[in-house]
């Protein structure tokens, strides 16, 4: 028998022994050392990638959230209690370190969308069609639109760090300068200062109209657990 691991947990007080998890499968709080996990007991050797699945795992950990900061493992872990233990174990400087980043906080996610006009995709279409333009000279242009995108991400998410620094303990950020969602960022925030970043979200909509805002959250801490494995999780695509 194996054991399904959902996340882990400082304070055992915050479960509560009605939840259900992968498959409708109980959940239970096995004690390891001063930490506690979250696990089902699973039969199988592989996890079915499924929205259901996915969904009762984010539920489990969620479960937790309002009365404590879990660290969660990776969708699909798979573990016997021996490999979990050792795990713990080998592992407790760097799992104390990531739940003193973690502790006392959420994730809040943002996403960044520039909105290319009409008129500019207009005026590109035009410029390549009468211009003549070599092959060489269209790579020169993709070139210098690329690097241009680049610039203008890296600004947009230097201007959004400078707005939130001090409200946030750490943060994500991903660039994608080639796509229409420039920057996706997730940021590490006390909970005692929700209401305060939530202020400075709906500030930075209004002061930048050309750009487009996606905020989402409080979420457990997904983006910042980074809990590393030495033994891989057994997940099957259905």
């Amino acid at each position: 028998m194996k054991l399904y691991a959902y996340c882990l947990v400082e304070d055992p007080d915050t479960f509560d022994a009605s939840t259900r998890g992968i498959s409708g499968a109980a959940v239970r709080l096995q004690q390891i050392d001063e930490y506690g996990v979250l696990v089902s007991d699973f039969d199988s050797d592989t996890v079915a990638v499924t929205r259901d699945n996915a969904l009762d795992h984010a539920a489990v950990v969620r479960s937790v959230l309002d009365r404590t900061t879990p660290l969660p493992f990776r969708f699909g872990t798979l573990v016997t209690d021996e490999q979990l233990r050792s795990y713990i174990s080998a592992r407790k400087p760097a799992l104390h370190t990531r739940l003193e980043l973690i502790r006392g906080c959420v994730e809040m996610s943002v996403k960044i969308i520039r909105e290319v006009s009409t008129d500019n995709k207009e005026r590109e279409r035009q410029e390549a069609v009468t211009s003549g333009t070599t092959f060489l000279q269209e790579k020169r242009r993709e070139i210098r639109g690329s690097e241009q995108s680049a610039a203008e991400a890296k600004n947009i998410s230097t201007w959004l760090h400078d707005r939130v620094k001090t409200l946030t303990r750490d943060e994500q950020v991903t660039l994608r300068p080639s796509e229409k969602l420039v920057v996706a960022a997730a940021h590490l925030v006390e909970r005692d200062k929700i209401p305060q970043y939530k202020e400075m979200m709906a500030s930075i909509r209004e002061n930048r109209p050309e750009l487009h805002f996606l905020f989402s959250g409080p979420w457990p801490p997904y983006s910042f657990a980074n809990i590393e494995l030495e033994f891989k999780s057994q997940i099957g695509v259905s």
